[in-house]
């Protein structure tokens, strides 16, 4: 699925849902909000966004625990997680998504360039992707972007239809 077909996707189920969503990114920059708000509809359902590039932006402004930033570092599943939850948390929305990894060129605190984590909490829970991407920096922003859009549109129709669960 493209970008552009994940965010209509994202969008027009969660209107149809009369449901919101919210953001916290790291790696994306807000590449995922910048996306979404491109859909027309979208001021009915997006809430709003966090860009927590730096670490402890993530903890102050996303409410990831400390300790999870401090023994494990930014790019981890479960710093995803928290993020995600979160974005749902801090701006009252019913749909959180996370992003954080390692975009390049040059590898991060020993994680290689390409390895991202992105999450999405909502009613039922949450759920954590790991990607292993290549390519230019653009290339795993976008692909991350696509992909958290992917995994909400999932959480969505499997909420939608407990079978697919």
């Amino acid at each position: 699925m493209d970008l552009r077909v994940a965010a209509a996707a994202a969008v027009h189920a969660l209107v149809d849902r009369g449901e919101t969503l919210a953001s916290a990114e790291s790696l994306t920059g807000g590449l995922v909000a910048a996306t979404v708000v491109e859909i027309p509809g979208v001021s009915s359902v997006f809430r709003g966004g966090l860009v927590v590039y730096a670490t402890d932006l993530k903890h102050s402004l996303a409410g990831v625990p400390e300790e999870l930033l401090a023994d494990r570092g930014p790019v981890d599943p479960d710093v995803a997680r928290a993020l995600a939850e979160g974005a749902r948390r801090r701006c009252g929305a019913d749909w959180g998504l996370g992003t954080t990894g390692v975009a390049g060129p040059e590898p991060q605190d020993g994680k290689p360039v390409g390895l991202v984590y992105v999450a999405v909490a909502g009613p039922p829970g949450s759920t954590v992707r790991e990607l292993r991407l290549s390519g230019p920096r653009e290339h795993v922003r976008t692909e991350s972007v696509t992909a958290a859009l992917c995994l909400l549109v999932d959480s969505l129709r499997a909420v939608s239809d407990p079978a697919r669960a």
